[in-house]
């Protein structure tokens, strides 16, 4: 690399790590021909990853040829973070590696929406995975937090959520006063998105979409690893485009949203009529898979109309796969096999896969992988530490 020389140490290191993310473990000379650099370049940021206990050398074998190439791996174990997400009435928590393999997991209920309480509960929540895990704080080096909003990631500040109903709360801040460790902070879809392409589905894909059905519907694009935010954090807010202006009113204050007709509790509102109050999606999808046939058009009603508009992010932002999350998921095919033939009815282009993700601490993962972002580049936004 030319140019600035910590610039392209920095570079050359980032793709070190990348490759042995997506690849798993190899030898400096296969790391050689994967990324087109020197030898000696190779040997100088391997060594200093390792003495950096960034990464970890593998035993030396011999075999019928010779003695073999010498492996080396990324050391996920060496360093933990502390996912947050927040949901209204719970903070859910998780403690885990450098590759978000999670250690440890809780939920701690939060008595009110103000940041002071969420704040408050999540230096709790950081506080019992630590003991549950019977960790150190001094192995923590950061902590994520996803939170639905239009989040202002530089700042560390949640410019608005609905949801919570607050503008312009200077939560990173606020959290790291708190925890006395370096904070991330950003839109929950993002951070799961973002974690899909370091670690999940898409680990494996340069360009990677995801959609996300639960209380809210969102979008999210991640490429090379960089979240897209768009000017002020809005991007993807797939759920307040409008899908009938004359619809219900949204938590946004409009009418008419898509994620007013189709969140995940709209669509069992949608069903449940004059069921009682506590029927819940799984008992929607017990009906569906028993032939209830009002359960089944509602559900390909939501997967048709959810898919018509993934198309337009599609056809906009054109990702390799677009992975699923959230709570609709467990719909399973009732829901998303009509959510792809609308996606291949409206998209230009032949439509990428649609991918479910099943795991149920995606999301706390997600808000994990904030925290990890840096280690894999370096251009990624610092944790806000405290003032």
């Amino acid at each position: 690399m030319k140019g600035d020389q910590s610039t392209s140490r920095a570079m050359n290191r980032r793709l070190v790590l990348n490759l042995l993310r997506r690849n798993g473990p190899r030898s400096r000379a296969e790391i050689v021909v994967a990324t087109g650099l020197s030898p000696a370049t190779v040997t100088f940021v391997v060594g200093d990853l390792i003495e950096e206990t960034v990464l970890l050398e593998g035993l030396a074998s011999t075999g019928s040829t010779g003695r073999r190439p010498i492996p080396v791996e990324i050391n996920y174990a060496g360093r933990l973070v502390v996912g947050l997400q927040y949901r209204v009435g719970e903070v859910r928590a998780v403690l885990t590696d450098l590759s978000t393999k999670a250690l440890a997991t809780l939920s701690v209920p939060v008595g009110d929406v103000s940041p002071e309480a969420y704040v408050e509960a999540s230096a709790l929540a950081a506080e019992d995975l630590l003991r549950h895990a019977k960790r150190e704080r001094r192995s923590i080096i950061g902590i994520g937090v996803a939170t639905p909003g239009t989040i202002d990631i530089a700042g560390g500040i949640c410019r608005v959520s609905h949801r919570f109903g607050w503008r312009d709360v200077a939560l990173a801040a606020m959290l790291a006063e708190r925890v006395h460790a370096p904070v991330w902070i950003d839109d929950d879809t993002n951070a799961f998105a973002l974690a899909q392409q370091l670690f999940g589905l898409g680990r494996q894909h340069r360009t990677v979409g995801a959609l996300a059905v639960g209380v809210g519907i969102s979008c999210a694009v991640v490429v090379d690893g960089v979240v897209h935010h768009g000017a002020i954090g809005g991007a993807g807010k797939l759920g307040h485009c409008t899908h009938d202006p004359n619809g219900p009113k949204c938590e946004c204050g409009r009418r008419g949203c898509l994620q007013a007709f189709y969140s995940e509790p709209a669509i069992v509102d949608r069903w449940r009529g004059r069921r009682p109050r506590t029927v819940t999606r799984f008992d929607m999808l017990q009906a569906a898979d028993a032939g209830d046939e009002h359960a089944v058009s509602v559900l390909r009603e939501a997967g048709e109309n959810i898919g018509r508009h993934l198309a337009v992010f599609c056809n906009i932002v054109d990702p390799e796969i677009v992975v699923v999350g959230g709570e609709a998921v467990t719909f399973g095919d009732h829901f998303l096999d009509p959510m792809r033939a609308a996606l291949a009815q409206h998209t230009l282009s032949p439509p990428p896969p649609v991918m479910p993700d099943w795991q149920g601490d995606s999301w706390e993962r997600g808000a994990a992988a904030l925290a990890t972002q840096k280690l894999f580049d370096f251009e990624a936004a610092s944790g806000h530490i405290r003032a």
